[in-house]
């Protein structure tokens, strides 16, 4: 079978985006619809007055109506749609904020937490899953396979309470709250803070900034470096049997050579494939991370959203996230050209 050109295979992995994000935002819109409560009811409760039930339920018709949430569901989804193609997210239910505008605020931080959790989870992971290759079948190799067994088994939610009560309460050294100390003076120009820090000749930022963040990546990543390993391991060791690496060794190459030149270039496809698999599952373990820390990521948005049914905001969160996560998709399709070029050829 004749492989696709480059251009053909990037036009296919870009179609694909609005498709995933449709039928995304479909399955999010109906979702959010059968969940038992309303918007409505907590919108209409009367800032704490005694109503009877007569004015609640006048209340709740008024705030229904309001919202758009008598008309029927069709008509709502059709004009969610109307608006998705117009880039309009709408506004939150509580207070009318503009999604995008929260968006804008939300998602700098998940990325930073979801990149270092990613610089972490393969520094950890490609380097225990290459030492254990190299010492195959010692107590190296056992200890790297166990530790990476149990990181992995291990939930997000009780990685993060671990955390929390060993070094926010037990130790002190990490703050396990929030993004950033309430004292120090952040006023946000990209609300990535390393940039901002940058482009604001701030350099005070960039270590309270690091602290708060460190505890949450570490857990993010450490499930993730568990499977990387023992991914890494099993591919560097099916390429360690190959006849080509036999053949320079006998060449007389050393070792590192061998490993820098021939081992790890022929390994990474796979590793690549899990990578970009794995920062999905990153984007969804930082939802409950950042509940877990109170990290104002999107992760965070979105559980507020949904603890509300605050409509506009899920559906915003949601999108966001598949986007990320398709585009990341996208990316690993497009590194595969690089690492591999018989998939440049016509």
């Amino acid at each position: 079978m004749r492989r696709s050109r480059p251009a053909v295979l990037v036009a296919r992995r870009l179609l694909a985006v609005p498709v995933v994000l449709l039928a995304l935002s479909t399955a999010v819109f109906l979702a959010m619809r059968l969940l038992p409560g309303s918007p409505a009811t907590a919108l209409s409760a009367g800032g704490g007055q005694t109503l009877t039930a007569a004015e609640l339920s006048a209340n709740q018709a008024r705030v229904s109506q309001a919202l758009g949430l008598d008309q029927p569901i069709l008509t709502q989804y059709l004009r969610f749609l109307g608006d998705l193609v117009r880039l309009d997210l709408g506004s939150s239910f509580y207070g009318s904020n503009s999604v995008l505008g929260l968006l804008a605020g939300a998602l700098p931080a998940t990325i930073e937490l979801t990149l270092l959790a990613m610089a972490i989870a393969v520094l950890l992971g490609v380097v225990s899953g290459v030492v254990a290759a190299l010492r195959k079948g010692t107590w190296i190799d056992a200890s790297a396979r166990t530790v990476a067994t149990v990181s992995f088994s291990l939930p997000w939610f009780a990685l993060g309470v671990l955390g929390v009560v060993v070094f926010g309460v037990w130790l002190r050294w990490l703050p396990v709250i929030g993004r950033l100390p309430n004292a120090l003076d952040y006023h946000p120009t990209t609300n990535f803070v390393l940039l901002d820090a940058i482009l604001q000749d701030r350099p005070e930022l960039v270590l309270p900034w690091l602290r708060y963040l460190i505890l949450p990546a570490t857990t993010l990543a450490l499930s993730m470096a568990g499977f990387i390993t023992r991914i890494v391991r099993a591919s560097v060791l099916e390429v360690l049997g190959d006849d080509f690496v036999r053949t320079a060794r006998m060449k007389g190459l050393a070792e590192g050579a061998v490993v820098r030149r021939h081992v790890l270039r022929n390994s990474w496809l796979p590793i690549v494939t899990v990578l970009g698999l794995q920062f999905g599952s990153l984007l969804g373990g930082s939802v409950i991370t950042e509940t877990v820390f109170s990290y104002p990521g999107v992760g965070s948005l979105l559980v507020k959203g949904v603890l509300q049914r605050d409509y506009p905001v899920v559906q915003g969160a949601a999108l966001a996230i598949a986007l990320l996560f398709t585009l990341v998709n996208v990316a690993v399709d497009l590194f595969y050209l690089v690492l591999d070029p018989r998939l440049r050829k016509g």
